[in-house]
């Protein structure tokens, strides 16, 4: 009998990342804190702004237009009509919808923002936003379409309008009209009252709910290359001592430190190895801990800016209705997430070139050190015509060339925006878009490199003098040969490494964690 999960609670305590992906992967329950004293915070600043409102007060985006138009005022009469007029014409994005778990992940983020009680929305407004993630109510939100500042305006007018009753949402596997959906779950659609739509579209919860995705892909990728690296070392018959304890200890990053580590326990390393002819491999093997250190010494910083920014009022104007104020400010700039992104997408390219470089030497019979060309296992008679890996290694430079490539930073492209009020922006939400991408491609990587590691070290088990693997690598080698024959006549790989990169996205394999 298992035990049931404690269910995760919005409302005053801060989440992790580990919370919010176990959320998108509908892993746990929710809740929303619904103690006395929580929920009259979170009516105190709607009942603020309602008395605001009485005394005739200016409020951006309340009594005013938005953005250059905050100018324009907006008549009391009007007032009430502003919050949808915002989602709608914001309702504009184009490009391929998120994904049901990017989406619940941007739900997740947006919650857990607004229960700051400080952005003026009721506990109505909360409840039914929770509901959403606890049905799996899920907007259709194009992904293209945010700069960053002012937030994630265009992506999130999705969300506001569904909560609305208006345009589409995914429920129970089906495309279906949001007005449809609150029928059948006897939901009155929300009227969204005076801030609450610039609440819900006003802040950073597209890329920080994305941010998050990619730092717990990147967590696993870093660990999977490190297990990638130990099968290699066996099957390049590579110097272990490259690893050696005494070696990290004198160039001490804690990252670089880590991933040696993790190849020592691999390679079951507790003690000096005998010498070998060669003593130094090429780069891409020697130089691992060096190259994954620099992402396993980063993610610590990278939380730190994402959660912060998951635990953050992130729109404007802010709500203090203990003071009475309206704190107008720059809340929903995204540079945080932004620079971390453009970071992560690079530290993970460079994994993926590294796993490159190390599958172009395993089909190598120049650099291979004995094992067959393209690893193919076809006998002496027919390995004239069987080419094993060489496709897949092909591929896999056009994969790592590809991720190169989308490294550029995308926040150093800030545009001037809607009549120079937004005259400079984060570019947060496109550059955690290029992240998932470039996690996309190194994820390739990393299977088509498992799959040929794994083919080598089963090649190299074929000789006579082959040496039993060291426990980790064997138990790993013994999974994968559950779903992954060796290749002996060729085939075509790309079930295999479809299923592999499935294996991968569920985080599978348990490694060094």
């Amino acid at each position: 009998m298992t035990t049931p999960l404690e269910p995760i609670t919005f409302g005053e305590r801060p989440l992790r990342i580990e919370d919010v992906l176990a959320l998108a992967n509908r892993q746990v329950p929710t809740r929303l804190q619904d103690d006395a004293a929580y929920r009259q915070r979170i009516a105190k600043g709607a009942q603020f702004l309602d008395s605001l409102l009485d005394k005739e007060g200016v409020i951006y985006g309340v009594t005013t237009g938005y953005g250059d138009s905050c100018v324009v005022a907006v008549p009391l009469e009007h007032v009430e009509a502003l919050p949808r007029h915002l989602y709608t014409f914001h309702g504009c994005g184009l490009g391929t919808l998120l994904d049901a778990q990017a989406t619940r992940a941007v739900l997740a983020a947006r919650l857990q923002s607004l229960c700051h009680g400080v952005s003026g929305v009721r506990v109505e407004l909360l409840e039914r936003l929770h509901a959403f993630l606890e049905h799996d109510v899920l907007p259709l939100i194009p992904e293209e379409g945010s700069v960053g500042a002012s937030g994630d305006l265009t992506p999130l007018s999705y969300v506001a309008a569904t909560l609305s009753g208006e345009r589409e949402v995914l429920f129970r596997g089906e495309r279906r009209p949001a007005a449809d959906v609150h029928r059948e779950l006897g939901w009155e659609p929300l009227v969204l009252r005076p801030k609450e739509a610039l609440a819900l579209m006003n802040g950073t919860a597209v890329m920080t709910g994305l941010a998050c995705l990619a730092f717990a892909r990147a967590d696993y990728l870093l660990q999977l290359a490190t297990r990638i690296t130990a099968l290699n070392v066996v099957a390049l018959q590579g110097n272990p001592e490259h690893f050696d304890e005494r070696l990290f200890a004198a160039k001490p990053h804690p990252g670089q430190m880590q991933v040696a580590a993790w190849l020592r326990h691999d390679l079951a390393i507790d003690a000096p190895t005998a010498p070998l002819h060669r003593l130094q491999d090429r780069y891409s093997l020697r130089c691992a801990p060096h190259v994954l250190g620099v992402l396993a010494d980063s993610l610590s910083w990278l939380r730190s800016f994402i959660e912060i920014e998951l635990n953050s009022a992130n729109d404007n104007p802010i709500i203090d209705a203990e003071e009475e104020r309206v704190l107008h400010g720059g809340h929903f700039y995204g540079g945080h997430i932004a620079f971390a992104m453009d970071s992560l997408k690079t530290l993970v390219a460079n994994v993926a070139d590294l796993l490159d470089r190390q599958l172009a030497l395993l089909v190598d019979v120049r650099y291979n050190h004995g094992l067959p060309s393209n690893l193919s296992g076809a006998p002496a008679d027919r390995a004239m015509i069987n080419h094993g890996f060489k496709a897949v290694q092909i591929g896999t430079s056009a994969w790592t060339a590809e991720a190169l490539k989308n490294t550029m930073p995308a926040s150093v492209f800030s545009r001037s925006t809607e009549c120079h009020n937004q005259d400079k922006v984060s570019m947060g939400t496109i550059a955690a878009r290029d992240a998932i991408r470039v996690l996309e491609l190194t994820e390739q990587v990393a299977a088509a490199t498992l799959l040929a590691a794994n083919q080598g070290v089963w090649l190299r088990a074929q000789a006579e003098d082959a040496r039993p693997l060291p426990p980790a690598l064997a138990a790993m080698h013994a999974e994968l040969a559950q779903d992954f024959a060796p290749v002996i006549e060729d085939r075509a790989l790309e079930g295999e490494l479809r299923l592999c990169l499935q294996r991968i996205a569920a985080q599978h394999w348990r490694l060094h964690a």
